[in-house]
């Protein structure tokens, strides 16, 4: 196997576009347990882990840039005004892992698994790829085509992420078969953006990608009071938000969990995250 390991981004590209049969590498979380299994022998891996332009993140002007090399580790230490991510980034594998694991390597496994994913997602983030020649910006709902499928070209390397930064508070949480170390049964991600009076909703493992869910963005946006932020939101409308949710997942049964437990968990979930976020954005958090 041919190990390329560029230390420039343009080198990168270079190789990729010279050797489009690579398989892109950074942390290898994923990829390498498939090399381990057999279940992949790639004839070149393009090692990223030394590409320092991949590992950049900043925000300019409402814009938020996140390299496709940072890990989760990193986003749980330096990224705490973006609490979503960092709760979807505190949830991957082990310490072990999240060191190692990128924000790429997420992107670029495209399962609807992927706990960054309905982060990205409820953000309407999107995803920077690059080839040699040019350089592409493509939505995150274009950049997904299917399971562990997206439309990254052969010449292409994934260089990151850019969304708009929300305005209000958001939450994301899991359900798995235990605490740690676990893929998702369900994921939901909820986000609050009070300056656009509007809500988005993401939800990940309950369909062949990770999807929005816009009857439910639609029915909170109509509903929450928002001139008025002390008025609780009605038991009838949670309960309702939370059905809106539940009908835009498409679950599978399998191995983790069976899809009347998945579509369970998304309405608890969805529910319990609408509250969160509500009482978050009355607090001023």
């Amino acid at each position: 196997m041919i190990s390329l390991v560029p230390r420039l981004l343009s080198e990168a590209l270079a190789e990729r576009a010279a050797h489009p049969e690579a398989v892109a590498v950074a942390g290898g979380t994923d990829l390498m347990v498939a090399v381990n299994f057999g279940r992949l022998r790639p004839p070149a891996l393009l090692d990223l882990s030394h590409v320092d332009e991949l590992k950049l993140w900043g925000r300019e002007n409402g814009r938020m840039s996140l390299g496709a090399g940072v890990t989760f580790a990193r986003i749980v230490r330096e990224l705490d005004g973006h609490r979503p991510l960092v709760e979807a980034s505190r949830s991957v594998g082990s310490p072990q892992i999240r060191n190692r694991a990128t924000v790429g390597g997420n992107l670029g496994t495209a399962s609807p698994a992927g706990d960054s994913i309905p982060v990205l997602a409820a953000y309407d983030a999107d995803v920077v790829v690059a080839s040699s020649t040019q350089e592409r910006r493509l939505k995150w709902s274009e950049f997904f085509t299917g399971p562990k499928r997206s439309a990254l070209r052969p010449d292409e390397l994934i260089l990151g992420v850019e969304w708009n930064v929300p305005s209000g508070p958001g939450s994301f949480a899991k359900v798995g078969t235990r605490n740690a170390m676990v893929i998702a049964i369900a994921g939901v991600c909820v986000q609050l953006d009070p300056a656009a009076r509007a809500v988005r909703v993401a939800l990940g493992s309950v369909a062949p990608t990770v999807v929005r869910a816009p009857e439910a963005e639609a029915f909170a946006a109509e509903t929450i009071a928002w001139d008025e932020p002390d008025r609780p939101l009605a038991a009838a409308a949670a309960a309702e938000f939370a059905r809106l949710a539940t009908s835009a997942a498409t679950p599978i049964d399998d191995v983790r969990g069976s899809a009347a437990y998945r579509r369970h968990a998304v309405e608890v979930l969805a529910r319990r995250e609408l509250e969160w976020v509500l009482d978050d954005w009355r607090a001023g958090c």
